[in-house]
């Protein structure tokens, strides 16, 4: 039997609203204002979550904050629909694409992830 262990997210990102004070202004992505932390030319995995901490999807990318920014853009993201659900961000760096798929489908069929059907095993 293998075993696989599922890595805490580098880095977590929630839905807030901005300081009115702050000195630079940043133009909130569905209400994301922290985007620039997601690391822009690494590879890993994406966890996209509701405010009840429910996991909504899960993807991978080579680049990650890219990624993430196309999913609230692009039409044809399963998230086109829910873009309005994810309240928080997580992301786990692994640069190895073998090792990126296997825990993308892990995850998606342990912690069965809410919109991912292509890869769930579970239906």
């Amino acid at each position: 039997m293998i075993t696989i262990n599922v890595p805490k997210p580098d880095v977590t990102i929630v839905q807030r609203k901005q300081d009115a004070n702050a000195e630079v202004q940043i133009k909130p992505v569905y209400g994301f204002v922290d985007l620039h932390e997601i690391p822009r030319d690494k590879g890993g995995i994406i966890l996209f979550y509701n405010d009840q901490d429910e996991l909504l999807f899960v993807g991978k990318a080579r680049k990650l904050r890219q990624r993430v920014k196309k999913h609230f853009d692009d039409n044809v993201s399963p998230l086109k629909n829910h873009r309005n659900e994810v309240a928080k961000i997580s992301v786990i760096i692994v640069e190895e694409p073998m090792e990126r798929e296997i825990l993308e489908v892990y995850i998606i069929n342990t912690q069965y992830a809410k919109y991912n059907i292509d890869k769930n095993f579970n239906l």
